[in-house]
């Protein structure tokens, strides 16, 4: 079944409830609506009923105080009379009103015709005493107060007022019992309605509970049904699964690297053997523990702890590697050189559920590196070697020969000359060793390093190199731009720079060494605020497209036998080291190559190049 399938049939069991409820409410409604009209049709009655007694009460009043005033002549006795004479006219009106039906009730409820005929006629007997017999009577005691004895023995004036009276006790006693028998009609209606609701509701419950359980069970068997299928499916699909879990597994275990999954927040979930190999943390230990403390990873060089690659990646967002030279202590205690990256699990809603961490050890690597380092280092020595050998030997020459000369006797001033040029050649000589030395003796941290000083030096060192390649340099180099760095390595760059660039050159080429002062983007993409360009050129062939590429890989070379093909990828990572970067590139005319080193004023010195 599907999800779309069953949505609907939950609808359906949903929805059908609820519209036979509405139904049953609807119905409910209904007869309480009517059941409440009744009642308030049976308030009606009782109040038609109180106000035909206060009608009969207000009449009585009226014959009692004007008997009292006909048989005492004080007009006291009319106070009753007077006060219902002013009430009446609006309680009639009123006891009219109320024996009037509502618009909805059924004409044999009501009465209505009868019931106002009633009313009607007792207004019509009460005007006809008042005006017949009451006021007469109060004319004639007003008129004359000493016939008011006269007027009371008079028999049958006043018989023919007490049958007047008796006619409208008939007509209020009437309309009373028509008010009762309406409101016994409507009682009896109303427990009608009521029976009525109880059945209906009985019904439409017994009805609604069949149906929808006839509905839900059909349902159900659908759901049920489906649900079986789908657990079928599922049990498929988790064999399924499981085979490529395992499947999974025994690839992870298989990976050559060390590889460790964390939860978002850090902790161990799952690593292969390899990764408990290398933390020395057995797999069941490991898990459920905190990255930092089954991967302590600290600095080489500064020897302080470096960011977690989780909380690196929680932090940047996105895949991220390990600083060069990050050390792995081991939980027994041994140091193990390492390579890392980290990235980041998603689920398919872009929702960070975890981190991958994946890392191998280098140690190995390393030591090879910085073996093929100092073997290219004492390679580039070597080839000096001769050269300067050569540049030491004509200054010494040229001593000996001055001091043969002095030994041979000559005069005061001629022996100052040859001291001063014996002064001069033991100065060169004395410039080419320390150059020398400087090629070979490193420092122990970053020194301020005057470029001019160096270049000057290194070009001294290859003069004579230079000059059996039969090349010529030119130079521009500032008086006051300085670095901070590594001397001996920043001349092991550009020896080997210039040097393979007079090599390109060639006969009759030409070497350009140009120092600028500029800002210089790093590695990491930061803008410097200063910086300096060596741009060095060449006037030979230049580098051909399908070389572009190979020229920093290790152990690659142009020169055959002649190279290492260490010099470039040795000299691309002291710059690196640096923080500053090293290209290498053919110029636009298609004649001859421009190599450029880009270095920070001040950079951050990282402890590896790579």
């Amino acid at each position: 079944m599907q999800l779309s399938q069953f949505n609907r049939i939950v609808r359906q069991v949903l929805f059908l409830p609820i519209l036979a409820l509405l139904l049953i409410a609807a119905a409910l409604y209904w007869q309480i609506h009517t059941a409440n009209g009744l009642v308030n049709r049976i308030q009606l009655s009782n109040a038609a009923i109180s106000q035909t007694n206060l009608v009969g009460q207000m009449i009585f009043d009226q014959e009692t105080g004007l008997r009292g005033y006909q048989i005492a002549g004080d007009p006291r006795f009319l106070e009753p009379y007077n006060a219902a004479q002013a009430n009446l006219p609006g309680n009639l009106q009123k006891l009219q009103d109320l024996t009037s039906a509502t618009p909805t009730e059924p004409i044999w409820v009501a009465r209505l015709k009868s019931d106002k005929d009633e009313v009607a006629k007792l207004i019509t007997d009460y005007q006809t005493w008042q005006q017949s017999f009451a006021a007469p009577v109060m004319a004639t005691m007003q008129a004359g107060g000493a016939r008011s004895s006269n007027d009371a023995a008079d028999v049958d004036f006043n018989l023919e007022g007490k049958t007047l009276m008796d006619a409208v006790r008939r007509d209020l006693q009437v309309v009373m019992q028509s008010a009762d028998e309406r409101r016994v009609r409507r009682v009896t209606h109303w427990h009608q309605q009521i029976r009525t609701l109880e059945e209906v509701l009985a019904a439409c419950a017994l009805l609604g509970g069949v149906l929808i359980g006839l509905f839900t069970l059909g349902r159900l068997h659908a759901v049920s049904d489906a649900y079986q299928f789908s657990l079928t499916k599922m049990r498929l699909q988790s064999e399924k699964i499981f085979e490529s879990e395992q499947q999974l597994r025994t690839t992870l275990a298989s990976i050559g690297d060390g590889v460790v999954a964390c939860d978002p927040e850090g902790r161990v979930v799952m690593m292969n053997e390899v990764a408990a190999t290398l933390t020395g943390w057995t797999i069941d230990e490991a898990r459920d523990q905190p990255l930092e403390t089954i991967f302590n990873i600290i600095n080489e060089t500064t020897r302080e702890v470096v960011e977690n690659p989780v909380a690196k990646v929680k932090r940047l967002n996105r895949i991220v590697g390990l600083a060069n030279h990050t050390i792995l202590i081991r939980r027994d205690g041994v140091e193990l050189n390492i390579d890392d990256s980290g990235a980041p699990i998603r689920d398919p809603d872009g929702v960070l559920t975890g981190v991958v961490m994946v890392f191998r050890d280098i140690t190995l690597e390393k030591r090879t590196r910085d073996a093929l380092m100092a073997n290219e280092k004492l390679a580039v020595a070597g080839r000096l070697a001769a050269t300067i050998a050569h540049e030491i030997h004509n200054p010494l020459d040229s001593v000996a020969n001055l001091l043969f000369l002095m030994q041979q006797g000559s005069t005061p001033e001629e022996t100052a000359q040859f001291l001063e040029m014996a002064r001069q050649e033991l100065a060169r000589v004395t410039q080419i060793s320390r150059s020398m030395l400087g090629l070979y003796r490193e420092s122990h941290a970053p020194v301020p390093t005057n470029l001019k000083d160096m270049l000057e030096g290194t070009l001294l060192l290859l003069e004579r190199r230079i000059q059996d390649l039969g090349a010529r340099v030119e130079a521009e180099l500032p008086q006051d731009l300085s670095i901070n760095g590594f001397p001996a390595e920043l001349r092991q760059v550009f020896t080997n720079l210039i040097t393979n660039a007079a090599e390109a050159a060639g006969t009759g080429g030409v070497v350009k060494v140009r120092v600028t002062r500029r800002p210089v983007a790093t590695l990491t993409g930061e803008r410097q605020s200063d910086g300096v360009l060596i741009e060095i050129e060449d006037s030979g062939p230049g580098i051909p497209d399908s070389l572009a590429e190979k020229l920093f890989q290790p152990f690659f070379s142009t020169k055959g036998e002649k190279g290492t093909g260490l010099g470039l990828w040795v000299s691309r990572g002291i710059v690196r080291k640096h923080g500053g970067d090293l290209t290498l590139e053919g110029l636009a005319n298609g004649s001859g190559s421009r190599a450029t080193v880009s270095l920070a004023t001040h950079p951050t010195i990282s402890p590896a190049g790579d």
